[in-house]
């Protein structure tokens, strides 16, 4: 096997002068170089963009400087999600699937071999990379993936399959693949293994079968790939224990990660909010005179507020050193909520914005369809809600406790924000409530995460008043959750009906 090539160590300019420089170059590229309202608008990205975004390379800090990488703590990668979604949302997630999903797991588990063959070259010649995991009968059940590999007799693995959805198909440079162990008779094993992917050797290129016309997300290429290649056997990640759990380890960082994204995309759309509603007159007086518009923008800063207390938890918790497979509670609490909020801000945005708004080249309308899938890849938000619950109802039931607020008053993540609701969650839990109640009450538990993560935030010095306009703003949502919980109907769908006849029915006012 030829060498490695030589790493080349990056300059340590500070950090700071880092961002400062990032942030110029966003700036020049999304208002100066490119009209940032067309860019939306037209499928892929502008070469240029592509090449100057990767000058200043925000993705250097997600590689070791061993490797030829900036490096870095977690809270860098963070920082970078958020300079880059606060210029365009879609770009941010391209820094997230190559950081998050490509770049950490093959640093924390790559093969040496590996990684001194892969990251050198990811850095100098500004590549992309992506991550494989859905299959198009497989979305949500990943753990039945068919996509299967076999070791050969020539110290390599052949991995065989179909993938889609995976965001820079027929892009990236590197694929980490997925797929579960075939057996002798050909069946597949219950574990998941990952694998790299070099789409510049022969014999390990995916094919790009079709391309999808995404919705919303026009940068980045989507689409069905047929998988047919023969990696080497070092391609193969190593987990510490099995490959679930290095696949929970990866995916739980992620999206405790989704929030960066969100931090500067909520950060704009707060910003331009602001000005149209000082800019804008309606009635002789601007919109921000308005108690309901007022309501709007106390909101998204709200928004703002618990955010950054995602973040701010993340960069603290979430490095490569931990394994995360068993913070499932957190990390889906923090993706359900962000992009929630992701996606309410965009509405409200859009409905300030009026008219004009409703535009593909309008911020707030690219706002409204580029949010909207991140409330479902992933994980679907209502699966992730569903597993929420599941997860405290599991705790509650080992530990013979049926009040959900005296054990929410006991757990960490949740105890400070829980004492807060008084009587409000003073109920005990039904074990057999239906999915809808598993959802409604995900729903309320991951918002009091949030809380506790911003109360957190406060005693770290950040402003009291944000603060507390964040808590009062979610605890109204999380009681009228808690009351839909305890009292919403249980209506079932009523099948075999026909179109209703309501003119048959109509009685003409006298």
């Amino acid at each position: 096997m030829p060498s490695a090539p030589p790493v080349v160590q990056r300059a340590r300019e500070s950090f700071s002068d880092f961002v400062s420089a990032y942030r110029d170059r966003l700036t020049h590229l999304f208002g100066t170089r490119h009209d940032v309202d067309a860019t939306g608008t037209e499928r892929g990205v502008p070469p240029f963009v592509i090449q100057r975004f990767r000058d200043v390379d925000p993705l250097s800090v997600f590689v070791p400087q061993e490797y030829g990488g900036r490096g870095g703590p977690i809270g860098h990668g963070l920082t970078m999600l958020e300079e880059t979604s606060y210029h365009s949302l879609p770009l941010s997630l391209i820094v997230g699937i190559n950081g998050g999903l490509f770049l950490q797991p093959v640093v924390k588990y790559g093969t040496e071999e590996a990684k001194q063959r892969v990251l050198p070259s990811y850095v100098r010649d500004r590549k992309l990379a992506g991550l494989m995991i859905t299959e198009p009968d497989y979305g949500s059940e990943a753990l039945s993936m068919e996509t299967g590999w076999r070791a050969t007799d020539h110290d390599t693995v052949k991995i065989e399959g179909t993938k889609h959805w995976a965001g820079l198909t027929g892009w990236a440079d590197y694929w980490l693949l997925t797929a579960r162990p075939r057996t002798k008779d050909g069946g597949l094993r219950r574990d998941v293994d990952f694998f790299i992917a070099d789409q510049n050797q022969p014999g390990e290129h995916v094919d790009v079968e079709e391309l999808y016309p995404n919705l919303g997300l026009k940068m980045l290429p989507y689409g069905l790939n047929r998988v047919d290649v023969e990696v080497p056997t070092s391609s193969r990640l190593e987990p510490t224990s099995t490959g679930v759990k290095m696949m929970l380890d990866t995916l739980h960082r992620s999206r405790l990660q989704i929030p960066g994204m969100g931090m500067g995309y909520l950060r704009r759309i707060l910003d331009d909010a602001l000005v149209h509603a000082r800019e804008r007159f309606v009635g002789g007086k601007a919109l921000l005179d308005y108690d309901q518009v007022k309501a709007r923008l106390a909101r998204l800063q709200s928004f703002v507020t618990g955010t950054a207390a995602m973040c701010m938890e993340t960069a603290g918790t979430a490095g490569i050193d931990r394994d995360l497979f068993g913070d499932g509670l957190k990390a889906n609490a923090f993706k359900t909520v962000v992009t929630d909020w992701m996606q309410e801000a965009a509405q409200s945005f859009l409905q300030l914005s009026g008219a004009q708004g409703y535009r593909e080249d309008h911020r707030a309308g690219r706002a409204l369809v580029d949010s909207r899938p991140y409330q479902i890849f992933e994980g679907s938000n209502d699966i992730l809600y569903q597993q929420v619950t599941e997860s405290v109802v599991k705790a509650m039931r080992r530990l013979k406790q049926v009040d959900l607020g005296a054990y929410l008053r006991a757990e960490p993540l949740t105890a400070r924000a829980a004492s807060t609701f008084g009587e409000s969650l003073a109920f005990d839990i039904d074990w057999s409530m239906p999915q809808r109640k598993l959802v409604d009450l995900g729903k309320a538990i991951s918002r009091i995460v949030t809380m506790e993560m911003t109360i957190e935030l406060g005693e770290r010095g950040y402003s009291a008043e944000l603060v507390q306009n964040m808590l009062a703003e979610t605890r109204a949502e999380v009681r009228s959750l808690l009351e839909t919980y305890r009292s919403g109907g249980l209506t079932a769908v009523v099948e075999d009906t026909v179109a209703p006849d309501w003119l048959s029915r109509v009685r003409l006012a006298g």
